[in-house]
């Protein structure tokens, strides 16, 4: 046992002993009873519990002691992985019909679940997925405000793409629009609602273009520790996730490099990644999105009213124009490995109000709607004619609400 786990085991093990204090550690008076009994040797005849209670007490340790090594044995199992083997062995071993009592078993349950909340209780970081996706769809609803069409895509590819028992490719997602939509929030909130830890999750990896990968004249080398960290965390996690922020800026040798863990499984040697979802988040493709948008309310249209599919249509052709972006000259559109194109529509007004409105919520802070105005007043607008579209969205929200502050 390695010297890092005594400890959590030790810790472990008191509420273990706890747990089990009510099915016989404990006196009638409360007074704990232990192994400590038999060490101090027969009790004189006339102490106070004399021999007969004392032969009677020391049976009934060595039961309770039976049942702990096995209590013990399961809970190893489910938490290290460890002792499992014994634990079958001990299992055909018993009389048909005998089991753990039930509520103990419940106990080990919530004992275990409260363990694994701390840190990583497998080999794997699989034990610390949680896939909330109804929690995911609520807070896209209450938080992500002007995007029907990504809310809509993102919970009916994430869920179909989980509730997949084989899928035969890795889910890829393309956010696309202006800076301020919302593309990295999603991306926050998708890793907090799939993974415990959120982006602090072994599964989870994050890749900023020009932070990442700065220099051209070392792309070989940002090659091979790309795919080589993507391995990693697929034979670490089958659930992973990987995010690439700036993907317009990346070079396309390296969008190549990753393109098998996209496609199809082939089982010819490569990893599986089946199980796997990449997001690359972009402001690509923002102008036309933009376009459309506006076309639609200077038409006297809803924004709602902008489908999926003609905004994907006009969203591929730019990605596909001829330029110094790494999609355009990549294979990852001309092979299809992209499943879904997500458009973040530009934020108007009441949009900027509705993030400030989260913004003061989140500190707790209380606001007015003259507040709410002023922070949206202090945003840039566009086009210059119609003064519709916030040029930053909601970034930097957060930030001027410090003028409210006492």
């Amino acid at each position: 046992m390695g010297q890092g786990r005594l400890p959590a085991r030790l810790g472990l093990a008191c509420c273990l002993l706890l747990l089990l204090g009510g099915s016989g550690g404990l006196g009638s008076r409360g007074t704990p009873r232990g192994p400590w009994e038999e060490e101090q040797g027969p009790m004189a005849e006339g102490g106070p519990w004399g021999r007969a209670r004392y032969e009677a007490v020391k049976k009934h340790l060595g039961a309770v002691g039976a049942l702990s090594k096995q209590y013990w044995q399961y809970l190893a199992c489910k938490v290290w992985q460890e002792g499992c083997k014994e634990e079958e062995e001990e299992e055909s071993s018993r009389s048909p019909g005998w089991s753990l009592p039930v509520v103990g078993q419940d106990y080990l349950e919530i004992l275990s679940a409260w363990y694994c909340s701390f840190g990583k209780c497998c080999k794997t970081g699989d034990c610390r997925i949680v896939n909330n996706i109804t929690g995911l769809e609520a807070d896209l609803n209450g938080q992500l405000h002007g995007q029907h069409l990504a809310k809509e895509v993102i919970v009916r590819a994430v869920q179909g793409f989980l509730q997949s028992p084989q899928p035969q490719k890795a889910l890829v997602l393309s956010f696309h629009g202006w800076s301020g939509t919302g593309k990295n929030f999603v991306a926050r909130m998708l890793a907090s609602h799939l993974y415990q830890d959120g982006l602090k999750s072994e599964c989870v990896r994050v890749f900023i273009s020009l932070f990442h990968f700065p220099h051209h004249k070392y792309m070989d080398s940002y090659k091979a520790q790309l795919k080589k960290q993507i391995s990693e965390t697929v034979q670490l996690c089958k659930q992973s996730l990987f995010i690439f922020d700036e993907a317009e800026k990346l070079h396309f040798s390296l969008l190549d490099a990753i393109k098998p863990f996209m496609a199809r499984y082939d089982n010819k040697g490569q990893v599986d990644s089946r199980r796997s979802i990449f997001l690359f988040l972009s402001n690509l493709g923002g102008n036309t999105i933009n376009e459309v948008t506006l076309d639609f309310w200077r038409a006297g249209r809803a924004r709602e009213e902008i489908s999926m599919e003609f905004l994907e249509q006009q969203l591929r052709l730019e990605l596909l124009e001829p330029a110094e972006n790494g999609y355009a000259r990549s294979h990852l559109l001309e092979e299809n490995l992209i499943d879904f194109f997500v458009p973040f529509l530009p934020l108007e007004y009441h949009h900027v109000k509705l993030c400030a409105r989260d913004a003061f919520l989140a500190r707790g802070l209380p606001y007015t709607e003259a507040a709410l105005d002023e922070v949206a007043r202090m945003m840039v607008f566009v086009p210059k004619e119609e003064k519709l579209f916030s040029a930053q969205g909601c970034k930097s929200v957060s930030q001027r609400i410090n003028y409210f502050l006492p």
